[in-house]
């Protein structure tokens, strides 16, 4: 396996660090972990890469609060 550096802020990676399962366990290990909570296709078949990213954004919008309620787009919509 090659290794690579990556710059990360020091608050990521005390966040990171946080993740750990045993303190011997490597940020690749926990980066992996945390990749594979996004889904990589369902029954129908597997997502493409712009699908996952866009799933894995709604999902960060969702936990920020940017999102509008079923009624308030109703509303705008006029429905």
């Amino acid at each position: 396996m090659g290794v690579t550096t990556i710059q990360i802020s020091p608050g990521t990676r005390a966040r990171l660090a946080k993740l750990k399962s045993h303190p011997r366990e490597t940020y690749d290990d926990v980066l992996a972990k945390l990749l594979s909570l996004v889904p990589e296709g369902d029954d129908e078949g597997e997502y493409s890469q712009a699908f996952r990213v866009g799933l894995l954004q709604a999902r960060l919008d969702l936990r920020s609060g940017r999102t509008t309620d079923h009624k308030t787009v109703k509303r705008r919509l006029g429905l």
